[in-house]
């Protein structure tokens, strides 16, 4: 993906497709028999512990679920109108970001790598 792409014209494979650039990341559909069933949730988790770190799904347009430190969570909202409290997640540490809103790619990818680092396993799991 070119640093110039705005995050609105991803599709949802090559939103996932960056997320499996993290090390030991892999897809995961645990709400859905099959990947390409409309409306199939895939959740982007690490190997080792196989907690979540994202939440692909589509609703009024793509969206990403991500984990993030309540303060900063609450301040994305304020700055960024795409960036609303988490569909179906604990509203104080996940937030949605709609794709196709005024979120840029730059910001997009820091927060997937903090939700990324946040649901990493612990030193010793």
């Amino acid at each position: 993906m070119t640093e110039s792409k705005t995050a609105g014209s991803m599709t949802r494979r090559e939103l996932i497709e960056y997320c499996l650039t993290y090390p030991d990341a892999y897809e995961d559909y645990p709400f859905d028999e099959r990947a390409d069933v409309p409306g199939a949730w895939t959740v982007m988790r690490h190997g080792l512990n196989q907690k979540s770190f994202a939440f692909v799904y589509e609703r009024d347009g793509l969206c990403v679920n991500l984990k993030c430190e309540p303060e900063q969570a609450d301040f994305f909202r304020k700055v960024y109108a795409g960036v609303t409290p988490a569909y179906h997640m604990n509203k104080q540490h996940w937030n949605t970001v709609h794709l196709n809103s005024d979120v840029p790619w730059d910001e997009l990818r820091d927060m997937i790598e903090h939700s990324y680092r946040l649901t990493m396993p612990k030193r010793g799991q």
